[in-house]
């Protein structure tokens, strides 16, 4: 997969996405947003990749959305004197294409880890927060910043997310405000897993993923599906129901056998072949 705005490597299954625009601080243009969508919608036809890293090039994760690209953008679609026709037509295919990063980013059967360095600000943030997992350096700094600039605090999935991750009174406080939340504060309240110093960032990060692949490739799989399912399950029954028919699809599999066979009775690393 070759992108303009983005680098993806995979090695030994881990695969590497980097954000890279750094010298716009990774803000996301059109065509990031578009190179997203689409490198998210691939990961289901990739499962040579079993675990994806999600980082970025330079000081900042993310800084938001682009606003000088939006601009011009927007300047090009209509011209600079007719905002009204912009916003409530193509500014919507705009938000919602946003959306669909975070859509996607779920949908991918991959978990997602963000190794988060400098700010994840509005789009940023909600990047982060559609991973699965996220380690922090100490200059890691988040915040809901659409409502800064007169938009609401909410998009792309931080009105979803945060009370989810944090508790509804603390992420009004952030999503009400755009207040900027530090590393330590994000590790305390539960938004990140850990933060690391800054050199020990991307170690971190390759070590959990690492840590990951221990565990055979559908059982994770079935694990992300489980979660994303399960944290709006109508009832403890609905979820328990949806568990007992993933373990049993599971226990299916050759590679649940190897996993017994090497942990259990033969005291080795297993080798998996994802069947």
């Amino acid at each position: 997969m070759t992108y303009n705005t983005l680098e993806f490597e995979c090695r030994d299954h881990i695969g590497c996405l980097t954000l890279n625009r750094p010298e716009r601080l990774n803000a996301l243009s059109w065509e990031m947003v578009q190179e997203l969508r689409h490198f998210f919608d691939s990961l289901e036809d990739h499962l040579e990749a079993r675990v994806v890293i999600v980082r970025a090039a330079g000081r900042a994760f993310c800084a938001g959305v682009d606003i000088k690209d939006a601009a011009e953008a927007r300047a090009q679609a209509t011209g600079p004197a007719s905002p009204a026709t912009f916003y409530p037509g193509i500014g919507h295919l705009w938000f919602r294409a946003f959306g669909d990063i975070i859509l996607r980013m779920r949908q991918a059967p991959q978990p997602l880890i963000a190794a988060v360095r400098g700010p994840a600000s509005g789009a940023g943030f909600g990047i982060t927060m559609a991973c699965d997992v996220r380690i922090a350096s100490e200059s890691a700094r988040f915040n809901a910043a659409f409502v800064r600039i007169g938009g609401c605090g909410g998009p792309m999935g931080c009105s979803y997310f945060l009370p989810r991750l944090i508790g509804l009174s603390r992420a009004c406080e952030y999503l009400y405000t755009g207040r900027f939340m530090d590393a330590a504060t994000a590790e305390r309240i539960g938004l990140v897993s850990r933060v690391v110093p800054e050199d020990q960032l991307d170690q971190a990060a390759l070590e959990l993923a690492q840590e990951m692949l221990n565990v055979t490739p559908y059982g994770l799989r079935m694990t992300k599906e489980l979660i994303n399912v399960n944290i709006d399950a109508p009832s403890l029954m609905a979820a328990t129901q949806l568990e007992n028919r993933s373990e049993m699809l599971c226990a299916f599999t050759e590679d649940l056998q190897e996993a017994v066979k090497a942990n259990f009775f033969e005291k080795r690393a297993p080798v998996y072949h994802d069947c």
